[in-house]
């Protein structure tokens, strides 16, 4: 069987938060950071990294190109935020929520992205009345697929039933592998642990989760337990919004996937991600010819911060080669 896959790797620069929130890392030593990954893909989330976002001045554009050309990378993903909720008494009109997706379509397409990440608290209404301008600017407008919303709830299906019924070219979706939760991750048993939960109960939701079992029901077992504290329930509670989607799910979505988050929570020495399979969605991906990006995206950082110092850099390049073992396989 021809293999018609052609995956590239990239690193959404949002892993490298901790670095760039305290100073260790300016924006253009996260982009240098990529190039010595190994990625080739640059996701900018332009509000967290963009001095004076969201207007930005010629001379900024040009020193963004000159980093390009400088690092032997390219504009991937555009990360976008709708900020309904921008006034303390109303929600925003239909008109001004378009006025703001227009706003970040311009400024992806004047950095080179050719995506445009949205959220899922985006209205459909507002993505329909964008889809002229995504394409007048030439930047498609990307659905993230993210936990605890997944693959056929109501909320995907409606959308998916207009990207097909419609035959736009300008919306699609963006799954982020934290749908693909298989286990919940060892660093965030860990954190609650340190965090004064009790090393049992934590297993029992845990394993729990692993086997498939009812969340509420763990949840609500938990809640009955007499020796079950504050944290031991808030852990329950956070097991409910987590969730596991069988990856051969995405054989049936590939012509709609523009891009896909490489969410993780952290790439052990041996290189191993232990609570999203990898392995199967790679292979998943690759047998069904996916045509694009797979971004990095580091979320292990906020578990750790209380015990030891954040090295971002250091589990980017752990999940690059993650990633580079298993498409080269």
């Amino acid at each position: 069987m021809t293999n018609l896959a052609n995956i590239k790797r990239g690193v959404s620069l949002y892993s490298y938060q901790e670095e760039y929130y305290t100073g260790k890392l300016s924006l253009e030593q996260c982009i240098a950071a990529v190039a010595k990954s190994g990625a080739t893909g640059i996701e900018l989330l332009p509000e967290q990294m963009l001095k004076g976002f969201p207007k930005v001045t010629d001379e900024f554009v040009d020193q963004w190109f000159g980093w390009m050309d400088q690092y032997k990378v390219e504009p991937i993903a555009y990360d976008a935020f709708l900020d309904n909720k921008l006034f303390p008494n109303r929600l925003l009109t239909l008109e001004e929520n378009v006025d703001m997706m227009v706003r970040d379509l311009k400024l992806a397409n004047k950095l080179g992205f050719k995506v445009l990440r949205t959220l899922v608290s985006t209205p459909l209404e507002v993505v329909k009345a964008s889809l002229p301008y995504a394409e007048e600017y030439g930047v498609k407008i990307a659905l993230e697929v993210h936990a605890p919303f997944t693959f056929g709830t109501p909320w995907f299906e409606e959308r998916m039933e207009y990207i097909i019924k419609s035959g736009t070219k300008w919306f699609g979706i963006m799954p982020d592998l934290g749908i693909f939760v298989k286990r919940m991750a060892p660093v965030i048993e860990q954190r609650y642990i340190r965090d004064g939960a009790t090393p049992e109960i934590i297993k029992f939701v845990s394993d729990n989760y692993a086997n498939g079992l009812d969340k509420q029901e763990t949840f609500e077992a938990v809640t009955r337990m007499k020796n079950a504290n504050k944290k031991d329930v808030e852990y329950a509670e956070l097991a409910k919004h987590f969730v596991y989607t069988d990856p051969n799910i995405l054989k049936d979505y590939i012509p709609y996937i523009m891009h896909v988050h490489g969410k993780f929570y952290e790439v052990t020495e041996n290189y191993q991600e232990p609570s999203i399979p990898y392995k199967d969605i790679i292979n998943v991906l690759t047998e069904a010819g996916y045509q694009g990006y797979i971004d990095s995206e580091y979320e292990g950082n906020r578990h750790i911060q209380d015990y030891m110092e954040v090295d971002s850099v250091e589990q980017v390049r752990r999940h690059q080669v993650l990633l580079s073992n298993l498409l080269n396989q």
